[in-house]
């Protein structure tokens, strides 16, 4: 391999290793207690949270990826959790006012703890990493292109997010598998 995978190893460890412990345990602690969960995200942060669903899915949690024509309306007591990197896209934007209008807590990932969409959050959990916004000019820190330094993050945070879920919960492994598709 080339020292270009050990630095964007690097990269990825210390986008991690900033994100703090009290936002994180505030979102395991929200997924946990929500009736109904709904998740999104545009583009590639729209892939990370749909392998997120699905794990939460695994979890035996109630969760629905939004667009989805099964996705059930959320109200009060239910958690609409939204990928927002560079701060806001009017999507989130426009989710973000129906789920709040109907009652519901919403939880904003997003690199930019002071974008639009987390001032409207409930909770926010930040990864600090280069998104789309950042990429260009002295803004521009990673030797990932583009925002793949924060969906990269995305993944890995995700896969701990649930591994705490789990043992929060008391899933065990064979639970999760037992909830996997037999349809492929």
């Amino acid at each position: 391999m080339t020292t270009l995978h050990g630095r964007a190893l690097d990269e990825l460890r210390g986008c991690l290793d900033a994100v703090r412990s009290e936002e994180f345990d505030a979102a395991i602690a929200a997924i946990a207690a929500a009736g109904r969960i709904a998740l999104y995200g545009v583009g590639r942060e729209g892939l990370q949270i749909k392998g997120l669903a699905m794990r939460l899915f695994h979890l035996g949690l109630k969760v629905a990826v939004v667009g989805d024509m099964t996705t059930p309306p959320v109200g009060t007591g239910d958690l609409l959790v939204v990928s927002a990197g560079p701060g806001d896209f009017s999507t989130v934007s426009a989710l973000i006012g129906v789920a709040k209008a109907a009652g519901a807590r919403v939880l904003v990932v997003t690199a930019e703890p002071a974008g639009a969409a987390a001032q409207r959050a409930d909770l926010v959990l930040t990864v600090p990493a280069q998104t789309m916004a950042s990429d260009q000019g002295t803004a521009a820190n990673s030797v990932l292109p583009m925002g793949s330094l924060y969906e990269g993050a995305l993944y890995i945070l995700f896969e701990i997010l649930v591994l705490s879920l789990r043992e929060r919960l008391g899933v065990s492994p064979a639970q999760m598998r037992a909830n996997h598709t037999n349809l492929e």
